[in-house]
């Protein structure tokens, strides 16, 4: 397997993430300041842009948006690999 290869497969474009961030006026630094764990604006921008995400990783963001915006997520509403 090459290495572009393997960067597609983590890759997989933009995400839901993105757009529902976009439509609630949030920026990356929103939900950092949101979250109550440590995150990083890194961790944030990864997960828009598509970029495969730990389980982990996934759930800080998840918790991230609900505490920024006061909506219920799911993981599959942020995610399309999920």
């Amino acid at each position: 397997m090459t290495t572009e290869q393997t960067a597609d497969e983590r890759n997989l474009g933009e995400q839901p993430l993105a757009a529902i961030m976009a439509a609630a006026g949030l920026k990356t630094h929103d939900l950092v300041k949101a979250s109550a764990v440590q995150m990083t604006h890194k961790m944030v921008s990864r997960a828009c842009k598509g970029r495969r995400l730990t389980p982990n990783t996934q759930a800080v963001v998840l918790k991230a948006l609900q505490a920024a915006t006061g909506k219920s997520y799911t993981l599959s509403d942020l995610f399309t690999y999920t």
